[in-house]
């Protein structure tokens, strides 16, 4: 009798499964209709011909591509500390599988966060330039960083210079946390010159329009302070690379917070942020020029701290780096809610002290505290630096 349970056992150990019955191509497309990451990841640890076809297929990247298109845009991937894969191929059949396993590491992890939650705070780094400012440093656009309508006892905004045309737009470039983000929308807030002209005017543009990309010159220095006019013969998008440029959205003539949202989260490549305000509504009627003026600028999204991007080469290669957990240092984040910091219907601002003097107004997001829980359970998939050498052997299966 125990014979007998032996040998069927054994016979049910070498009877292939239905996944073993198919064609790898078609499981591996059937395989690509799962649309989360976790249930990819958790697909990897039923056995070794599951893993091998979703490796094999580039699963991870193909749900990547399909959440953010701007995925596309890479050509290769590497971890820290190894060397680049261009193409994920080649001549060795043991390199060929070490190679797609490393792309299947750093796309699972990129899956997992372009479907995270936005943070809840902006993430705008700092100011780079203005097309223009009227008058500085009283009027310039590091004063739309801060939520606040009011600033030491003075309206806080970013004034254009005075134009007889309505046709004349500007732009606002600024820097953003991280070189890769998840972007859902941008928040402006235009400025009403109810404190120092009659009728309440508001200075808002007629549209707006966003681009997203990467400086060519100066990739990895900071914000660089620059305000007032550009140089006549240099127009200010010579010096970036963008990789997305949204649609032009009209923009409301309105004191409050206007919310633009993207057709959809936008994997933002660069940290550059340039905002183009697209024609004029209102002139100042001392002087009868057009102005367009704005308190306040905000970005909703989720900056990626694990991973990055390189470019090399001519014609330019995007290498999607993972950075693993050397990439997350403490990140301050101003805080852009405005709640405790707006003007109360008196016009009375309850807080006029400066956000340098004001340690409130400053946050550390550190990424490693934010949904712990959801990273351990992919990273019980995707690292295997992770995991103790006893566990489970079906999960071990799915790791290198």
């Amino acid at each position: 009798m125990e014979i007998a349970d032996a040998s069927s056992s054994s016979m049910e150990e070498d009877t292939p499964s239905v996944v073993d019955r198919l064609d790898s191509g078609l499981a591996g497309r059937i395989f690509n209709y799962l649309d989360e990451p976790m249930d990819l990841a958790c697909l990897t640890a039923v056995s070794r011909s599951c893993r091998r076809i979703v490796v094999e297929s580039r699963c991870f990247k193909d749900l990547c591509i399909r959440i953010c298109p701007e995925v596309s845009s890479f050509n290769s991937v590497m971890e820290e500390d190894k060397k680049s894969i261009f193409g994920g191929l080649s001549s060795s059949k043991d390199l060929a599988w070490t190679n797609l396993n490393m792309e299947h590491r750093v796309y699972g992890k990129l899956a997992h966060e372009l479907i995270r939650p936005p943070v809840e705070k902006t993430c705008i780094c700092g100011h780079i330039c203005a097309s223009s400012t009227d008058n500085y440093p009283r009027e310039s656009v590091i004063f739309t960083l801060d939520p606040r309508i009011k600033k030491n006892r003075r309206p806080s905004y970013w004034s254009s210079k005075g134009e007889s045309s309505r046709d004349v737009s500007e732009t606002l470039t600024y820097r953003l946390h991280k070189k890769l983000s998840v972007v859902h929308e941008v928040k402006i807030r235009p400025f009403q010159g109810s404190y120092f002209q009659r009728g309440t005017p508001i200075y808002s543009a007629n549209a707006v329009r966003f681009r997203f990309g990467y400086s060519i010159s100066s990739p990895g220095i900071k914000s660089s302070v620059m305000d007032g006019s550009m140089s006549s013969d240099r127009s200010p998008c010579e010096d970036y690379v963008w990789t997305y440029i949204s649609q032009e959205y009209p923009m409301l003539q309105e004191d409050e917070l206007q919310s633009f949202k993207l057709p959809r989260p936008v994997l933002c490549i660069g940290d550059i942020l340039q905002v183009e305000l697209l024609g004029r509504v209102q002139r100042q009627e001392i002087d009868q020029l057009y102005y367009i003026c704005v308190c306040h600028v905000y970005v909703v999204g989720r900056p990626l701290s694990s991973i990055t991007f390189e470019v090399q080469g001519q014609p330019r290669q995007y290498i999607l780096k993972y950075l693993g957990h050397q990439g997350h240092p403490e990140m301050p984040f101003e805080d852009t809610s405005g709640a405790a910091s707006q003007e109360d219907e008196t016009g009375t601002s309850s807080d006029d002290q400066d956000s340098d003097e004001d340690g409130n107004n400053n946050f550390i997001f550190d990424s490693d505290n934010q949904d712990s829980d959801e990273d351990g359970d992919i990273n019980l998939f995707l690292d295997s630096d992770n995991q103790d050498s006893n566990e489970d052997d079906n999960i071990n299966l799915f790791l290198d």
